[in-house]
């Protein structure tokens, strides 16, 4: 395969795998259970260094603890002086943040295992990210809450991840402040965090 067709392929495959995607949270997720295996796995990639290691989890959970506890502070008192916070049960809320961990861990792997990996071979610094964090973004529509959200979040979440390589770090990070966004902003505007037509 020569070089141009290589480059368009990898191009392509991203975008292909977010349409799987779209497709799935539209069409197919409430009837079918659906396990595809991403093509670095085919390709020979392996887990550690797409990011599922844990070399430098402590120093970015250190480094960057102070300001994920300054946003969940910040974020509670908020929720609690506009009287919009989620009535629920302390140990409610410490089973739903055990479980956004795997999820928030899943959705950076996408976000930057696949997305940002596949298009920082082929584009430019600047480029990919924007362009990983547009389709990770794209793939929380018809929210638009969660849209602009995610663009800046996966948008930082990208380089985090540049200076990390570390999806334990950001998907601890990312069901915090995804928790967060669940207890303290009201239905009425984050849609109970739904995507898709069931939002």
């Amino acid at each position: 395969m020569s070089r141009s067709a290589t480059r368009t392929w990898t191009i392509f495959e991203p975008l292909a795998i977010f349409l799987m995607v779209e497709y799935y949270i539209w069409a197919l997720r409430w009837t079918h259970k659906l396990f595809w295996l991403p093509s670095h796995f085919a390709r020979g990639e392996r887990p550690k260094a797409l990011g599922f290691r844990s070399e430098n989890l402590r120093q970015g959970l250190d480094e960057f603890a102070p300001l994920i506890s300054f946003l969940a502070l910040a974020g509670l008192a908020c929720g609690l002086l506009l009287q919009t916070t989620r009535p629920i049960a302390f140990e409610q809320g410490l089973l739903a943040l055990a479980a956004y961990v795997p999820w928030g861990i899943f959705q950076q792997y996408m976000l930057n295992g696949y997305f940002l990996t596949r298009f920082d071979a082929v584009l430019s610094r600047r480029t990919a990210p924007v362009l990983s964090a547009a389709l990770f973004a794209g793939a929380h529509s018809p929210n638009w809450f969660l849209m602009a959200i995610t663009l800046v979040g996966g948008y930082a979440a990208t380089h985090l991840y540049r200076r990390y390589r570390n999806l334990y770090f950001l998907g601890v990070a990312h069901a915090i402040l995804g928790f967060l966004l669940y207890l303290v902003i009201p239905d009425s505007i984050s849609h109970h965090l739904n995507v898709g037509p069931g939002r």
